[in-house]
């Protein structure tokens, strides 16, 4: 199942456990901070992942009134199977027909159509009507929740996160998450591939990395989820990070364990049992969470553990056990597969096992005992588990957030992915019907990278693009797209025009050709500056870019029909080294030297007008194997918004219900307890009457109605029960305001006496000030003395003659009348100048005289004829 974690603690999400994981999404605000990164707040992430102990697992329940997500639809599994979505995140960018899709419809509890994009849909029964929702909407869902959820703890709007997917997922499956996020209205700033944000947790943090001249330190990352298998190998350098490789197994995970234990129950309770429980799919469902905890348990336990289910099926219980070596056994062939990607990536890389300085191990699956044998055995060193198994692709997804944010400060860190399938280009050359084909990024090329390509064009043409190597891409369809170059035309002299297309591999992971323009030649002035000449002889210079580096490949198609030339010019990267038919451009200039050794033996040639060079913006059409068109995905949108209202709707009626019946419970035990003396027995007993009444209204009439009906309910219920309520909050508090005010009292008229008594204390004190507050305390005195006596002769079940609110005020109100009076401080007395005689300072001042004085410089007694080094000494002292 998928889950999701939610904490308000660095990175505030966990990841994996022994079971699917389905996206990572930092929000770019919340609480983010670590010692050496930043000390500003920053960065909630949200995940939707399996962990041994979850907080909101991405399981959607629809239901007659809303939808429910998280813990809440996980209940609901069993009892609602057919209206109750998981284990979706496979689904996105694949057709209905998919093979794959066709494979899982038949595990599956829901039902999946096609829709009319011929992408999957998926049916259920909302609001008491069929609805068919794409699987973008059905992530969309629970994106909102996440969104809901952040915003809930961080009390602002969050519009920006950070989504993390599998690196082997194809460009129509990263779109097609692009749009999910867009349905929300959230902004995604960056698709991560798992194993990128697994690296930059672990290389973030290191302190002992080699510096960036020294050989770097290359670390394997191996992730098993819920339903995959993923590796990847990592160079690291102090503040630098770059994927060298990935491998992976898209089939191969935590889910296929579970499978296995499912298919041994299965066959056991079919031969002891005489049960089926494949064709039921509740039993069903309940066999795969039973294995699912036995799985689990036998990770850390090598003992026979049972597995016990009352009333599996026809009312029959059943039971069953086994360890960890029969299930190790029952799982050989699915151990076995580990080793083919750990081959594959040292293979791609050209790494020896001794070259890995490091195994790290993440994901929930590589804690079954026998994963992490297979895996230490392969490179022949212990593996180590220094990241957080659950956390690990969470927190990197948080550090990509805050290294994107604009807020935040965080240690400078350099991060170079891996393109994880080769991509190529085919178009037609103009005169002729063949085609021309070029491998624009080779497998695990830097990314996001930007190239530039020539052409020399006519008309409008096509380029389409599409993987290399389609048997080592988990997608069916090998194309990616095809691109429409528009308004291209020929030279004003007839010649084919230059037309430069700038491919890009973007920050997500997604091919794309970015922009496209034509070089157009206009003749200019001769008082024009001679730059423009420059812009001729080098046509192919390459431009300043911000982030990537870019390549110049000139394509030329000749009349004849020959074999077109490419020019390649740009920093040296991992691509494979051009074929013979590959020229360079700058060998057909000529040099400098021999064009002025010719310009001698030649007879002085006519002046020629000099060429302005324009680039001109051509207009790019792409059709994209997969892509929500603006008209459908804007309907999603409002889909969306409207079921986000309902539920908000829904949730206020439950709230309301749900108050109604708490009112009911708590006043029912509170009327036989502290309460019963404060009402009448009459009203007593009609009071019982109408909450049992209401009680049943709840559950009979009541289950279902508006929410203004809980509302009027309740205040008819409060008529009654709020008097009861506040005359024992006043017998509670009451006394102590009362006895609170008796003691002002007692302070106050005992300063009046002691004033009329002449005590020093007061005698400052101006006798017209201190009748008013003996007269404001015969007042105060003579109201409470009133009160408590009309209110002894009240009975409890009777309302107060008076609030201890108004006690309260009236304490305030004494108060503000006596302290000014009764705290005046006394005049204060100017102590008399020490007089000085010529043998010394007068000594014999008494003490009495500066009593009253403070002086915090004081310096210490002296005796006669001392002084300190600041005093001069007297003249008439006797000196040795």
């Amino acid at each position: 199942m998928d889950v999701v974690r939610i904490r308000m603690f660095y990175s505030t999400a966990a990841w994996g456990g022994q079971g699917q994981h389905f996206i990572k999404a930092t929000f770019s605000r919340g609480l983010f901070s670590e010692d050496h990164h930043a000390n500003t707040p920053a960065c909630t992430l949200m995940e939707t992942t399996d962990s041994f102990s979850g907080k909101l697992i991405s399981v959607i329940s629809f239901g007659s009134k809303n939808r429910t997500i998280g813990v809440a639809a996980k209940n609901q599994q069993i009892t609602h199977a057919n209206n109750t979505v998981s284990n979706f995140k496979r689904f996105h960018g694949r057709a209905f027909n998919d093979p794959f899709i066709q494979k899982e419809k038949g595990n599956l509890s829901y039902d999946l159509v096609p829709m009319k994009n011929g992408g999957v849909g998926i049916k259920v029964m909302y609001m008491d009507e069929e609805h068919l929702f794409s699987v973008e909407q059905i992530t969309a869902m629970l994106l909102t929740k996440l969104k809901e959820t952040a915003e809930n703890n961080l009390k602002k709007p969050v519009t920006d996160c950070v989504i993390s997917v599998p690196s082997f997922f194809t460009d129509a499956e990263r779109r097609s998450v692009l749009d999910a996020a867009q349905i929300v209205g959230l902004n995604c700033l960056r698709l991560m591939n798992d194993m990128t944000a697994v690296a930059l947790n672990y290389g973030i943090y290191k302190q002992d990395l080699p510096s960036l001249d020294e050989k770097p330190r290359i670390v394997v990352f191996v992730d098993m989820g819920h339903s995959a298998f993923q590796v990847s190998a990592c160079a690291f350098n102090k503040g630098k990070l770059k994927v060298l490789g990935t491998a992976f197994d898209p089939f191969l995970g935590g889910k296929n364990f579970d499978e296995k234990l499912v298919e041994h129950f299965c066959a056991e309770f079919k031969t002891k049992y005489k049960l089926d429980a494949k064709s039921k799919i509740r039993a069903l469902l309940r066999l795969y969470q039973e294995c699912e905890k036995l799985k689990k348990l036998m990770s850390s336990n090598s003992t026979d553990l049972p597995l016990n289910i009352e009333c599996f099926m026809n009312d029959k219980d059943v039971s069953g056990k086994m360890n960890r070596a029969q299930f190790e056994e029952l799982c050989a062939d699915l151990l076995q597969k580990i080793e083919a990607p750990l081959h594959s990536l040292l293979e791609q890389t050209q790494l020896r096992v001794e070259d890995v300085s490091a195994v790290e191990i993440v994901g929930g699956t590589t804690r079954i005992p026998a994963v992490k044998e297979k895996i230490a055995r392969f490179f022949g060193k212990d593996i180590s588990t220094t990241l957080n198994a659950d956390e690990a692709v969470a927190r990197g997804c948080a550090l990509q957030c805050a290294i994107l944010s604009p807020a935040f400060k965080v240690r400078e860190f350099s991060i170079t992915d891996a393109v994880p399938f080769p991509i190529s280009l085919v178009w037609n050359h103009d005169s002729e019907d063949t085609e021309g084909v070029h491998e624009v990024f080779s497998r695990n090329h830097a990314a996001p990278f930007s190239k530039v390509l020539t052409f020399l064009r006519r008309g409008p043409f096509e380029l389409e693009a599409f993987y290399s190597d389609p048997q080592g891409v988990p997608y069916p369809e090998a194309k990616i797209g095809r691109f429409v170059v528009q308004n291209v035309s020929a030279q004003k002299d007839g010649e084919k025009s230059r037309v430069k297309v700038k491919v890009r591999v973007n920050t997500h992971g997604i091919f794309t050709i970015s922009t496209a323009s034509m070089v157009e030649k206009v003749p200019t002035e001769e008082n024009e500056v001679s730059s423009v000449e420059t812009d001729m002889e080098c046509p192919n210079q390459r431009p300043a870019e911000n982030s990537d580096t870019e390549k110049n490949i000139q394509q030329d198609n000749s009349e004849a029909g020959t074999q077109p030339q490419v020019q390649t010019d740009g920093q040296q990267t991992s691509q494979s080294p051009p074929s013979p038919e590959l020229t360079s451009e700058e060998n057909k200039i000529p040099d400098a030297d021999k064009v002025n050794e010719k310009k001698v033996d030649q007879p002085p040639e006519a002046k020629k007008p000099k060429i302005k060079v324009v680039n001109v913006e051509l207009p790019i059409e792409a059709n994209l194997v997969w892509q929500l068109g603006k008209d459908l995905l804007n309907m999603y949108i409002e889909t969306e918004g409207k079921m986000i209202m309902q539920d908000k709707l829904e949730k206020e009626r439950n709230d309301a219900k749900n108050a109604v019946e708490e009112y009911v419970y708590e006043f029912r035990d509170k009327l036989c307890g502290p309460y019963e003396k404060f009402i009448c027995e009459q009203d007593h007993q009609n009071f019982l009457r109408l909450l049992t009444e209401t009680e049943n209204w709840l559950y009979e009439e009541g289950e279902d109605q508006a929410k203004q009906a809980y509302v009027d309910k309740l205040e008819e219920l409060m008529k009654i029960g709020t008097p009861v309520k506040v005359r024992f909050q006043e017998a509670e508090e009451r006394p102590k305001m009362f006895e609170e005010l008796g003691q002002r009292l007692q302070h106050y008229a005992k300063i009046a006496a002691d004033f009329r008594n002449n005590d020093e204390k007061y005698n400052h004190i101006d006798e017209s000030e201190m009748k008013k507050v003996e007269k404001s305390v015969n007042e105060v005195m003579e109201w409470m003395n009133n009160l408590m006596n009309a209110q002894a002769k009240k009975s409890l079940d009777q309302d107060p003659v008076v609030r201890a609110q108004e006690i309260k005020a009236k304490i305030k109100e004494l108060n503000n009348t006596c302290e000014p009076v009764v705290t005046q401080p006394k005049p204060k007395i100017e102590s008399p100048k020490l007089e000085r005689t010529p043998n010394g300072p007068n000594t014999d001042k008494k003490e009495e005289d500066l009593e009253g004085t403070e002086n915090l410089g004081a310096e210490p007694p002296r005796q006669n004829g001392e002084c300190y080094p600041h005093e001069k000494r007297p003249v008439n002292m006797d000196l040795d």
